[in-house]
């Protein structure tokens, strides 16, 4: 090899070497997650509390059918989140444009009835670049599909009793739309009667398949095909 071919290899080499690490950088740095799922449930759920002016134990209180019973409506402070798990970390999206109603009876679950959607262009991930891209045609294609909604078919495993600040557990059964595409779904739900509020937090595991999408990928990154879905709701009577 002569000196000019090698100098030509070596500069080719290190051009790969520096555009590879930057393009890893800006890669890796519009894939970065920005949003942590924040939590509505209580952090515990003890069957008990502990009095703050005496110091005593007391039994939390049963919540009644009369309190549950009702038509309830996604108040302030819910959020919709979904996650995708790339190469490097599982970067979370969130949207706080959420609206709904969840019309409970815990004499029989075969009356519960639940729908809600959300603004598809509040999705979040703190990259703007990102968010622009996601809206766009090749995935959400927000222009065209404004929203995304949930329509509940039936709901199993709910008890007739409920604790106050104790979680329930349940499956949320209905059908999800993305991109006017419809796909039935099961959420693993939780549930708690707090301060005159029902919280709900619920999560179930779709495709970019199931609506049409591909799984973003390149040559430093590449996305699984899972999305999580995840709702974080506070409802008001």
């Amino acid at each position: 090899m002569n000196k000019k071919t090698k100098t030509w290899v070596i500069s080719g080499v290190a051009a790969i070497v520096i555009l590879g690490g930057g393009g890893y950088y800006v890669a890796n740095s519009y894939m970065g997650n920005n949003v942590d799922i924040e939590q509505v449930l209580p952090a515990s759920t003890a069957a008990s509390t502990t009095d703050a002016g005496t110091g005593t134990t007391v039994a939390n209180e049963a919540a009644s059918a009369e309190q549950l019973n009702g038509d309830w409506t996604i108040s302030e402070g819910s959020k919709v989140y979904f996650s995708v798990t790339t190469s490097q970390e599982t970067v979370n999206f969130v949207d706080e444009q959420v609206s709904g109603t969840w019309a409970i009876n815990v004499d029989d679950a075969s009356q519960m009835k639940a729908e809600g959607q959300i603004e598809m262009s509040g999705i979040d991930s703190g990259n703007g670049q990102r968010d622009g891209h996601v809206k766009e045609a090749d995935f959400f294609d927000v222009g065209t599909h404004p929203q995304a909604t949930f329509t509940a078919t039936s709901f199993e495993g709910i008890p007739a009793e409920w604790t106050a600040g104790q979680t329930v557990d349940f499956k949320m059964n209905g059908t999800l739309t993305v991109k006017g595409v419809e796909k039935e779904v099961t959420f693993d739900a939780k549930a708690a009667y707090e301060n005159n509020q029902v919280l709900l937090s619920a999560t179930t595991t779709v495709t970019f398949e199931d609506f049409g999408m591909e799984n973003p990928h390149s040559v430093v990154l590449s996305t699984e095909n899972d999305i999580q879905v995840q709702l974080e709701l506070k409802l008001d009577k």
